[in-house]
């Protein structure tokens, strides 16, 4: 049985299924950042790790990510997991971090239980840093459920510029103002880290609700 992390508070009206990036686990700050942030939107966040991450912290050892491919039948657990548990509220969204989100995308190609609805991903790894060539848009261009990405201008795993060159298909976007791939702007930038992550909370709630919501 998948282990969930829950942020749900008394008002939540739809759930979203969140899982990590490749180098942090669920309760990093800026997954806990989001799940808070949401929560404050009448979102409940379900979080969960994939094997890897979890004997990271079970034995200190620092073990490498498996392919994003490979960690489908892992996302997919976590689905039946939020789908049964009694903290659910209303339709499912799944989604995550970066490679979480990218998984969660990968996840969605195959048809899922109705009550799953859309896709959130929060800094999408369009390419790895430096590799801009490597453009991972297949995902995203088959598109079975609505995908919200919300990416930071800057991302070097996607930066703005990049990606509004793509044909990344149906796919909706929210920039996030001069932020990184996790949405901190520079100094100088008028935005800040709370900012940008209240702009994400902001659509993505916006997004789920639209979908979910009753």
């Amino acid at each position: 049985m998948t282990d969930l992390l829950w942020t749900r508070p008394d008002d939540a009206r739809v759930t979203l299924l969140l899982a990590h990036g490749a180098g942090a686990p669920m309760d990093s700050a800026f997954m806990t950042r989001v799940a808070e942030g949401l929560a404050a939107r009448a979102i409940a966040v379900a979080r969960f790790e994939f094997g890897y991450m979890a004997k990271r912290r079970t034995t200190g050892k620092k073990y490498p990510p498996a392919k994003a491919e490979r960690l489908v039948p892992e996302f997919r657990a976590a689905i039946e997991a939020a789908l049964a548990a009694p903290e659910r509220v209303g339709a499912l969204l799944i989604g995550g971090k970066s490679m979480g989100g990218r998984v969660a995308a990968i996840t969605a190609d195959e048809p899922l239980d109705p009550a799953v609805v859309g896709v959130v991903c929060l800094g999408y790894p369009f390419h790895g840093p430096g590799r801009p060539e490597e453009v991972r848009l297949e995902p995203l261009q088959k598109g079975r459920l609505p995908i919200l990405i919300a990416q930071g201008e800057r991302d070097e795993f996607g930066s703005r510029a990049e990606v509004e060159s793509l044909n990344v298909g149906p796919a909706r976007f929210v920039w996030i103002e001069d932020g990184s791939h996790d949405f901190g702007p520079r100094g100088a930038s008028a935005a800040t880290l709370k900012s940008n992550v209240a702009a994400a909370c902001d659509a993505v709630a916006a997004f789920a609700l639209g979908l979910g919501a009753p």
